[in-house]
């Protein structure tokens, strides 16, 4: 799906990490892939060496001006054009999340939205010199239409990052890129495990997802998730933009009680 094709993917953090898995997948589908990496980059390239072809690695801290406005260059070391781009960063700190949403500071709030949804719009513009018509952008997110149980402050960023995809696809039509989001059921990463609080228990949450989904669900199966995004990076969706593609085994559409044929 991906032959002939160069996808950036950044949150590369560990082989549990979405991001990964849609870099293994982008692969397997053909695709020369570009890693980003935060921090200790030592630690992404070695993550690199597990996918089926060793990936090149570029430093990115989305909240650094100049790691932005030197970035097309920097990619563009590896690869002359992108034709997809994942985004997959977020991040909120600890006073975020888990239940206390009423006692966040406002400088915590501030972060979580800074890097989980103005991102979106600062990594999508950073790479517009290599990106032409027909390339493809897609986010990854979390149902935000509702209140989820220690999501609090992510909640509200995701909120922002479904509104951002949407503004990014109108205004970035004319040049024929689009911008899509994969909204994905629980999955065991870390950054999931770090959603709750002392006392709830991750893997209740994930059999309560699987009561609930029609299809049932699999936290531990990150197939689903990166197949539906190398489907949007791909050439396969040409006429799809501003959308939000669940992969959730369909409980988004059913009520807290669930649903099973009888």
């Amino acid at each position: 799906m991906l032959a002939g094709k160069t996808v950036l993917v950044t949150g590369v953090l560990t082989d549990r990490s979405i991001a990964f898995h849609v870099a293994r997948v982008a692969q397997e589908q053909g695709a020369e892939v570009v890693l980003t990496g935060y921090g200790r980059l030592s630690l992404v390239e070695r993550i690199a060496r597990r996918l089926p072809r060793p990936a090149p690695v570029v430093e990115l801290d989305v909240t650094d001006d100049d790691h932005l406005a030197t970035l097309a260059d920097r990619v563009g070391a590896h690869t002359g054009r992108l034709d997809g781009v994942l985004h997959a960063v977020a991040f909120a700190p600890p006073g975020a999340l888990g239940g206390g949403f009423l006692r966040t500071s406002r400088r915590e709030a501030t972060t979580a939205f800074e890097v989980s949804t103005v991102s979106l719009q600062a990594l999508t513009t950073a790479l517009l010199p290599l990106l032409g018509r027909g390339s493809s952008v897609v986010g990854l997110d979390f149902d935000a239409r509702q209140v989820w149980a220690g999501y609090d402050w992510m909640g509200v960023a995701k909120a922002g990052l479904e509104a951002c995809s949407r503004y990014l696809a109108a205004y970035l039509g004319d040049r024929g890129i689009r911008v899509n989001l994969v909204a994905a059921g629980p999955l065991r990463t870390p950054a999931g495990h770090a959603t709750y609080g002392e006392d709830d228990d991750p893997g209740q949450a994930e059999k309560e997802w699987d009561r609930r989904a029609p299809l049932g669900w699999h936290a531990a199966d990150f197939e689903p998730v990166g197949r539906a995004c190398v489907a949007l990076l791909s050439d396969w969706f040409p006429a799809t933009t501003g959308d939000i593609l669940h992969v959730d085994g369909g409980a988004h559409a059913v009520g807290d009680g669930g649903f099973r044929a009888r």
